[in-house]
């Protein structure tokens, strides 16, 4: 697989992904039953196989709906400019939500988010995201339940992607600089 020349490291493997997908998911367990009917919100695009991983061990009755959104764009570093590209398709007033995300970085995306959400008066809102990455946090955000916490580095892999790429990884790796320092 040629794309995996372009990793300069693996963070994490997918072992190590599976088996605290399933711790997260038990911590989960223990707070939610099926009269919370929880609406689990995939936050596309890199958030996608942590939702499909997470969802197989919730023992809780539960809804899946899709966001997208981007700050991104084809850089390495979030633009600032959140943008709504795809809207929930279920109304979430008086529901329990739990954002899933991919990666925390800023925390600037994730405000916009929450922000919006309470806009739309849930009965409540958690987080639970792949990976943090605190060294890079501009803004204090809460996060309900952490995967792993990462170094200041390019992160790629199950999910995470640069200019689209990378996502079918089965680990999280750091992309080499020179693939994404390329004109």
């Amino acid at each position: 697989m040629s794309m995996v020349n372009d990793v300069e490291t693996v963070l994490i493997s997918e072992t190590q992904i599976q088996e605290r997908i399933v711790d997260l998911a038990a911590e989960m367990n223990a707070i939610y039953t099926d009269a919370d009917l929880p609406v689990l919100i995939c936050i596309l695009k890199g958030a996608f196989m942590f939702l499909a991983d997470l969802t197989r061990h919730l023992a809780f009755r539960h809804e899946i709906d899709f966001m997208e959104i981007s700050s991104y764009g084809r850089g390495t570093t979030s633009s600032g400019a959140v943008r709504i590209l795809l809207d929930l398709a279920a109304d979430v007033q008086g529901r329990n939500i739990v954002v899933v995300e991919d990666i925390v970085d800023t925390g600037n995306t994730l405000t916009y988010i929450l922000r919006n959400f309470a806009a739309r008066k849930p009965a409540s809102v958690r987080v639970a995201t792949l990976l943090s990455k605190p060294s890079r946090r501009q803004i204090e955000v809460p996060i309900d339940f952490v995967g792993f916490e990462v170094p200041d580095e390019f992160v790629i892999g199950y999910g995470l992607d640069f200019a689209e790429q990378y996502r079918n990884l089965p680990f999280i790796g750091a992309l080499k600089s020179e693939v994404y320092q390329q004109p």
